[in-house]
């Protein structure tokens, strides 16, 4: 951060450096070797050296002296710049085929890891931009092909170096930059998402901040009007405002309002300002003294009523894709969506000779310009890269030529591997508001945050991949997936990795287990690092109190502040993507909602999941959370709350929970009688308990005690007596009710995708009951 800030510097105010290239180039070395920088630059890094360890003054004079001391950071400006794509989901699941989502996912990562890094030549940094490394003739040809559109772009490029770019993941771009830069800097980034992608929104914003801002957060000129920390001490009631308390945050017990102040007024308030004004500007607003134009006109293609449209029914379509399946008409949208795609998965160049076939392109003088995918990222590519300095490799492929396997190319190919079925993951992470607001300070925290966010996340995913799935060779495939038969694939689609958020489509019968393993492995990597630990060991006792699980399984308390919320749908493979998509968002706020209510009740810092099983697509008319209240939750007059569901769960809990549909399995518990418990929860606790009682006695002596170990003490042991409430577990509410949950209704859902057991079947039950 002192080569960035120290280059904005010295390059001064205007379009052209106010020293010579070389010198700026020489300090940038200097200072990253430690070496002695050029005499015409040597005042401007020691001022940059001088704000890194200035103390924080305690009151408006000691501000002003500041200012006098150290005129030059009071005068000297520089540029802040933010900017990334908006309403993702919405240009991303506008398809309904996996290749068209897969595609607009793939290029969307492309803009935001490689071409925008790229305006700051940062395939020549490759230990902090790999992704432009591996892409370094394309990103030089980025700035060629944007510079012949228009030449003002030479004055830009030389100002903008790899130190400048604080992050840029997660969809989002933060960035320092000179200040004569900043509107062209800000209008390029929106340029290019439309210019790639034609119907994706963005948005990017950008401002001059003087440079004692960026150590002390915003400062008013002159500095007699800034309201400083001695103002607010003067009166209490001005710290109890509840405009200041929404803007500093809210004293809590042992906590000094001093340090509220100091957590704000840091770098950390001029990234909040530029995410004020990054929301005007979606939202379609003007900004005050900023001459752009609006961005409420987003990108608008013409129809007509009597032309045929594209897949979406949204564009009017171009040309038919031949040499697809069904050969269906495109729009240029859609054609980048699906040849993005194809380039993703690697297939064969023969099958993507109907892009150039039908000249998908732009008007460009007296011909048309073919758009150029560029360099596309596979994450599949980096599994695999993953494995090969892993230790999984050879429990992954299990003796299989690793040339041999292949991408999945379709849901139905991923559902081959289960039956049929598919889960859809979203993971995102907690905490995340809160830790930035308490932990940042300076551009440098937010550099490391991000780094090591989006490493946890990406290792977390391929760690858990690895370890619980194979290759799968496909069978039984029919209709136009016949010729696919006996391809070995890895079963699995990595929608995107962006920041702490994860979106992937496994089979069935592993994602819980993979949820959970993302999850774990998340907390796992960031603990490896201290900034990340809780050191409170009363708060993290404490939270061990939260899990309803009490079985055999070891408890290992979480101790991070950072964790995982994660929402799966295990459903049909030809489960339409955008219902998925829609109920899998609601389950993973569903887990957020649980992961705010565990810290808030017991200090809980650790993950949540929430899981559905959908048999069938009309089983849900309206969304989750009125379901489960109106269908799944009870209370008969003068009787107490019964909820026959238990999610969301805990990261522990939902080990449990498969550790106990496992051992419900291999007890032999007749299927239908595990049906016909699931029906009489809804007649009442008495009822259930009994029923569940006379079914669990007609078992062998060995498959009790498996129920009783792994289920009933597990989970219902009673909180204010040593008795059992099988099937169901109590929760004490705090006004001192009692809730009866259940955990049955999920392990029944379950049941069809727990491997079988390999012991005998009891010649005891019926042939119906055996073949159920």
């Amino acid at each position: 951060m002192t080569i960035a800030i120290a280059w904005c510097l010295a390059w001064g105010e205007g379009t052209q450096p106010q020293f010579d290239l070389t010198v700026l180039q020489q300090m940038r070395q200097a200072v990253s070797e430690g070496k002695e920088v050029p005499e015409e630059v040597r005042a401007i890094v020691g001022s940059v050296q001088q704000l890194e360890t200035l103390d924080f003054p305690q009151s408006l004079d000691e501000l002003k002296q500041l200012t006098q001391k150290y005129s030059t950071l009071w005068k000297a400006k520089i540029g802040l710049v933010f900017g990334g794509a908006t309403k993702i989901k919405q240009y991303v699941f506008e398809a309904a085929k996996l290749p068209d989502i897969r595609g607009a996912s793939g290029l969307l990562d492309r803009i935001n890891l490689i071409d925008l890094p790229a305006f700051f030549k940062c395939e020549e940094s490759p230990q902090d931009f790999p992704e432009c490394q591996q892409a370094r003739n394309y990103c030089q040809n980025v700035r060629w092909q944007l510079q012949n559109k228009d030449t003002n772009l030479e004055q830009l490029w030389p100002g903008l170096i790899p130190e400048l770019v604080i992050y840029s993941t997660g969809g989002k771009i933060l960035a320092f930059c000179p200040t004569a830069f900043v509107t062209e800097l800000t209008n390029l980034i929106e340029k290019r998402y439309t210019e790639e992608t034609l119907t994706a929104n963005s948005c990017a914003v950008g401002d001059s901040f003087r440079l004692l801002e960026t150590r002390l957060g915003l400062l008013n000129n002159p500095i007699e009007q800034t309201k400083w920390l001695d103002w607010y001490l003067e009166n209490k009631t001005r710290q109890n405002h509840p405009i200041v308390e929404a803007y500093f945050g809210r004293r809590g017990e042992g906590k000094n309002w001093e340090d509220l102040f100091k957590k704000r007024k840091n770098f950390n308030e001029l990234a909040g300002k530029l995410a004020a004004l990054f929301n005007q500007r979606r939202n379609g607003n003007n900004l005050p003294g900023m001459e752009r134009s609006s961005r409420r006109y987003p990108p608008m293609f013409e129809t007509h009523p009597y032309l045929v449209r594209d897949t979406v029914e949204y564009r009017t379509a171009v040309a038919p894709a031949l040499g697809l399946p069904d050969e269906p008409w495109f729009s240029d949208a859609i054609a980048r969506k699906r040849i993005v795609g194809q380039r993703t998965k690697r297939e064969d160049s023969s099958g993507q000779g109907w892009y150039k076939a039908a000249q998908f392109g732009w008007q460009s003088g007296q011909g048309k310009k073919l758009w150029q995918p560029g360099k596309v990222l596979s994450w599949v590519f980096k599994f695999e890269q993953f494995l090969k300095k892993s230790d999984y490799q050879q429990e992954y492929y299990q003796g299989v030529s690793r040339r041999q396997v292949k991408e999945a190319r379709s849901l139905t190919e991923i559902g081959n591997a289960s039956n049929g079925f598919v889960g859809y993951i979203y993971a995102d992470g907690n905490n995340m508001g809160g830790y930035i607001q308490n932990e940042l300070n300076t551009p440098e925290d937010y550099r490391k945050l991000s780094r090591d966010i989006f490493t946890a996340t990406e290792e977390s995913v391929y760690h858990a991949l690895g370890q619980h799935l194979h290759p799968h060779k496909l069978k039984d495939l029919t209709g136009e997936n016949q010729h696919r038969n006996g391809a070995i694939i890895h079963p699995f689609e990595i929608l995107t990795i962006g920041g702490d958020d994860v979106i992937l489509i496994v089979p069935a019968d592993k994602a819980l287990e993979i949820a959970k393993n993302i999850g774990d492995k998340f907390e796992q990597i960031l603990l490896e690092k201290e900034d990340y630990r809780i050191k409170d060991k009363e708060l993290i006792a404490h939270s061990r109190e939260c899990h309803r699980y009490q079985g055999k399984i070891p408890l290992l308390p979480s101790q991070g502040k950072l964790s995982m919320s994660v929402g799966v749908l295990l459903a049909s493979a030809n489960t339409p993507i955008y219902y998925a998509e829609n109920l899998t968002n609601q389950l993973l706020k569903s887990a957020k909602k649980k992961a705010k209510q565990l810290k808030q009740w017991y200090g809980y810092h650790g993950g949540t999941v929430d899981f559905l099983t959908m048999k069938s697509v009309t089983m849900i008319s309206s969304n989750i959370e009125s379901f489960r209240q109106e269908a799944l939750t009870q209370q008969l007059p003068k009787q107490q709350k019964l909820k026959l569901y238990g999610a969301p769960y805990t990261l522990h809990e939902l080990g449990g929970l498969l550790k106990t549909a496992e051992k419900l399995k291999e007890s032999e518990f007749p299927r239908s009688q595990l049906y016909q418990i699931r029906s009489l929860l809804e007649r009442g606790k008495h009822t259930a308990i009994l029923n569940y009682r006379y079914f669990r006695v007609r078992l062998k002596a060995d498959q009790q005690k498996l129920l009783k170990d792994y289920f009933e003490q597990a989970w219902c042991d009673a909180k204010t007596n040593k008795g059992n409430l099988a099937p169901w577990m109590s929760l004490l509410k705090e006004d001192e009710t009692t809730t009866y949950e259940t955990i049955w209704r999920e392990l029944v859902d379950l049941y069809p995708f727990i491997p079988e057991s390999k012991s005998q079947e009891d010649p005891q039950y019926s042939t119906a009951e055996t073949q159920a």
